[in-house]
């Protein structure tokens, strides 16, 4: 996975709140097993008329003044059913970052598993964020994984994430590559245990 220390980057504001896994990616799209091609279905029932197939111009996604890394959404993102695939789907895209006042458990989890870092702020800093970058797309966020910060403008916040998870972020670590870092230490420890053994 690619590593996450600093992001700076515009944002994408999407203000709907209670965005479930199937808005984000539709059922119909998830009989693939390779994460990559996701990107091109995200939101795909927002982004595109359902009986035209043509782009819908009002979804923020094909607005062509909105870009960046960062996906700033309404409360409660990521509810519904567990598909992993929603998180491909968002990393795919091109997100690194996703900034909600709430995700659900379970998109957390499947989030921070494949690189991409779910940011909980306060409602109060949400708000002033989604105001700001609707009507200034220029404006940027800064993510510091390292501090835990969250800076917009002269405002900063802390937010939480799970000390396993923010080593893996940081160095690129999947769960395996987590392992394949600790060999050493899981060597040294396999001949310590063997030695203790041995001598009782």
């Amino acid at each position: 996975m690619q590593k996450l220390t600093l992001i700076q980057s515009r944002a994408i504001p999407l203000s709907a709140e209670n965005i479930d896994t199937d808005q984000i990616i539709p059922a119909r799209f998830l009989k693939s097993i390779d994460k990559n091609g996701f990107g091109d279905n995200l939101f795909r029932d927002w982004k595109y008329n359902v009986h035209t197939n043509e782009p819908n111009p009002d979804f923020v996604l094909n607005n062509p003044k909105y870009s960046g890394e960062i996906l700033v959404a309404g409360n409660n993102f990521g509810c519904g059913s567990s598909r992993e695939h929603a998180a491909w789907s968002l990393t795919d895209y091109g997100f690194k970052v996703v900034v909600s006042s709430f995700f659900a458990d379970i998109f957390k989890g499947n989030a921070l598993n494949n690189g991409l870092l779910p940011v909980k702020v306060s409602e109060e800093f949400l708000k002033e964020i989604l105001n700001d970058i609707t009507e200034n797309s220029e404006e940027e966020i800064l993510v510091d994984v390292e501090k835990q910060t969250i800076t917009f403008k002269d405002k900063t916040e802390n937010f939480e994430i799970d000390s396993y998870k923010k080593i893996c972020l940081i160095n690129g670590y999947d769960d395996i590559d987590f392992l394949i870092s600790r060999k050493q230490a899981i060597k040294e420890f396999e001949l310590k245990t063997q030695k203790v053994l041995y001598e009782n």
